[in-house]
């Protein structure tokens, strides 16, 4: 499955938290981007996933992986929940879970996708700021 390319890939860049501790303490600081949760994790895991998702107004899936095959891929003892701090890889994600099961998914894909292109171009605004700034151009006010 591509899913575990892009969760492995998140860990070596170091852009995701696993575990409930980790989770809660990047969604409660604005890292997180995606909080996901293994399709065999607890109720209570998956409720407080949940939580933390919708207290601080991140997005949240329920992965068709189990904690199994997430602990080979991460390198971790059966993770229940993991929340992905990047914008890029957390839509790549979307969208490769959106291939498979596009009914389930594709909602949270679209979204992704939307702040994706809303980070975008905050970067492309705040260098063309800083590009003017440095170089001396003012802003007309005609």
């Amino acid at each position: 499955m591509r899913e575990l390319l892009v969760l492995g890939l998140a860990k070596k860049a170091g852009l995701i938290e696993i575990g409930e501790e980790s989770v809660s303490a990047a969604a409660h600081r604005k890292r997180a981007r995606l909080i996901l949760s293994a399709s065999d994790a607890s109720d209570a895991s998956k409720r407080h996933a949940r939580a933390y998702a919708d207290t601080c107004g991140i997005a949240w899936a329920l992965l068709p992986l189990d904690k199994a095959s997430l602990a080979d891929v991460l390198g971790r003892g059966a993770p229940g929940m993991l929340a992905i701090c990047d914008w890029g890889l957390a839509a790549k994600l979307a969208a490769l879970l959106a291939e498979g099961e596009p009914e389930k998914y594709n909602e949270l894909s679209e979204q992704l996708n939307i702040k994706v292109e809303r980070a975008n171009r905050r970067r492309r605004e705040t260098a063309a700021h800083r590009r003017n700034v440095r170089t001396g151009k003012r802003r007309n006010n005609d």
